[in-house]
This record gives C-alpha cells, sequence and structure tokens, in this order.
C-alpha cells in the first residue's frame, strides 16, 4: 500500500479541507499514478472533490466513522480493519492512500511506500502529514530534479520502509 500526497516543507497538506497549491504537474502525476486502482481516503476527502464525486477509473474506498455514511460510487468502510478487509477484493490492484491527515496516520503502518510532492514553501496549513525524513523507519530512495509547477517549486520524492 502507498501513500501520495503533496506537502509544503513544513509537512502541511491543506487548510480548511482544500489543498493549498494549485500544482497541474503533480496532480497529472497523481492521475496517471492511482488510475486503474483502488483509492483510500476519508469522507472529508471525498467531499473536496468537484461535485463530491468519486475519482473515475479507480476503486474508492471511504473510511467514515459515521455508520449511515453512503455516496454514489464509492465502497463505506468504518474502520481500518473493515478498509483491510475489503482490500482483499481487489488482489493485484494498487492502493493508494489519498488523505486526509487522519487517514494517512491511521494507515500508515500498513504502507510501504509514500509518493511526496514536496512544494518548497511554506504554508498555513490546519492538516499536517507524517514527516517522512525524520523517521529512521522510512529512507528516501528517489527524487526528482527541481521543477516549477504553477509557479511553485517542487519535487517527486518516493520514501520506502525500511
Amino acid at each position: 500500500m502507498k501513500i501520495i500526497a503533496h506537502e509544503s516543507i513544513n509537512h502541511g497538506i491543506g487548510r480548511n479541507n482544500s489543498l493549498m497549491f494549485k500544482l497541474p504537474q503533480d496532480m497529472k502525476f497523481f492521475r496517471e499514478t492511482t488510475t486503474g486502482g483502488v483509492v483510500i481516503m476519508g469522507r472529508k476527502t471525498l467531499e473536496s472533490f468537484p461535485g463530491k464525486k468519486p475519482l473515475p477509473n479507480r476503486v474508492n474506498i471511504v473510511l467514515s466513522r459515521n455508520p449511515g455514511f453512503n455516496s454514489e460510487g464509492i465502497t463505506a468502510v468504518g474502520s481500518v480493519s473493515e478498509a483491510l478487509e475489503e482490500l482483499k477484493k481487489y488482489p493485484g490492484k494498487e492502493v493508494f492512500v489519498i488523505g486526509g491527515a487522519n487517514i494517512y496516520e491511521l494507515m500508515l503502518p500498513y504502507c510501504d511506500t509514500a509518493l511526496i510532492t514536496r512544494v518548497f514553501e511554506d504554508a498555513d496549513a490546519d492538516a499536517f502529514i507524517h514527516d517522512f525524513d525524520s523517521d529512521p523507519e522510512w529512507t528516501l530512495t528517489r527524487q526528482s530534479d527541481e521543477i516549477n509547477d504553477n509557479g511553485h517549486i517542487i519535487r517527486f520524492l518516493e520514501y520506502k520502509r525500511i
């Protein structure tokens, strides 16, 4: 299972249930990487999408504490164990944890790879992701050159659990 996210230099991933940066190259990377796979997200992440619709061409699993939550085109689960059980229905498919902050934290123990797009700016975030650089269980295995994406300097990073 893989985490995929973009973060500011202070590991911020969002503010007011929205992404902090508009990054067309990062969005293209996200779309190309996750298409055909399974994405796991929280309810608030789903509700942040245009029209509150699930992502096309992917299996969308939504983890929610609300037992009555359901939405067209998604599979709702109420716990991490339910999510892991649901994933057994998709052998061979890549699985991506796509947010938000609580879902990243809950699913981190089950992930072996983190695909992080780092934006080299500080941001006034209210949601944050794990600091992979400071965690001795994780190592940086790949990084791109710096890229200008819509006026922001970014770098694509890949971390692996040791």
